[in-house]
């Protein structure tokens, strides 16, 4: 029997170690492969692109805000893994009829690292969670040293095209950008606010433009739409998996922010 608190206060009571999982996350889908989980894991979203192969060797059960809450049902998981921000109050609220669900909330690095050590303790591989917590704090001291004289630049992250939307504050992205020493000219806007793109020189005047790839495809079109509204701003296609996936994939961010600082 162990009780376990899950990250928004939940708490949970389990006679042995969940066998069957769910999971409604892409990033902690992932995490849970590297965990050494792959055949406890049953059921993904359709988002859930990382290992490749689970696209073919697992269940989907829709995508992160609309569920086949009979095809869960029918897979007679243990546990489902959601996530504050990925997932709807709705939708967990839903899932509990089902079995338990774990809802975590990842909005810093240390949240991350938590995240980590409760599923090795949930899913009894402790070992496995303790090396990847090890491997990504190791890593992070290596950035933070490779960061430290690197000068303080500012950014607007988009997001979302129709209307324009970027990351605010009170979120992964943001802290992510901070660990890059960008500054976002945005963070007073609330967390995933819309703008209007006209006004950006007069929001911040932003050093750079960070178009990510996820969730909406921005084009050349749109890079070139968008840097008419600053007075010199450097606009970058950058990796939104990089900047917004949590779990085990940010020990691939590091080397990737590396080179692109080397770029800038």
């Amino acid at each position: 029997m162990k009780t376990l608190t899950d990250q928004i206060g939940t708490q949970h009571t389990f006679e042995s170690s969940p066998k069957r999982i769910i999971s409604l996350v892409p990033s902690q889908t992932e995490l849970l492969f590297e965990l050494g989980l792959e055949a406890s894991i049953i059921g993904i979203t359709k988002f859930c692109v990382h290992p490749f192969h689970f696209k073919s060797t697992k269940k989907i059960v829709g995508g992160t805000k609309r569920i086949h809450f009979e095809k869960i049902k029918l897979l007679q998981p243990d546990i489902i893994i959601c996530n504050k921000e990925e997932n709807t109050l709705e939708i967990v609220d839903e899932l509990k009829k089902i079995c338990p669900v774990w809802v975590t909330d990842i909005r810093t690095i240390e949240d991350n690292f938590q995240m980590i050590t409760d599923f090795g303790q949930l899913f009894n591989c402790r070992t496995e969670a303790q090396k990847w917590n090890d491997k990504l704090a190791f890593a992070l001291e290596d950035f933070k040293a490779f960061i430290k004289d690197k000068p303080i630049q500012k950014v607007a992250y988009y997001i979302w095209k129709n209307p324009y939307m970027v990351a605010g504050s009170d979120n992964y992205i943001n802290e992510i950008l901070k660990l890059n020493h960008f500054q976002n000219i945005y963070t007073d806007k609330g967390r995933y606010p819309e703008v209007d793109i006209r006004r950006m020189r007069l929001e911040g005047d932003p050093d750079l433009v960070l178009l990510s790839s996820e969730p909406f495809p921005f084009q050349d079109e749109d890079a070139f739409e968008i840097g008419r509204y600053t007075h010199h701003a450097k606009t970058i296609f950058v990796d939104g998996e990089m900047f917004s996936w949590y779990g085990s994939r940010l020990l691939k961010a590091f080397s990737y922010f590396k080179q692109l600082h080397h770029k800038l």
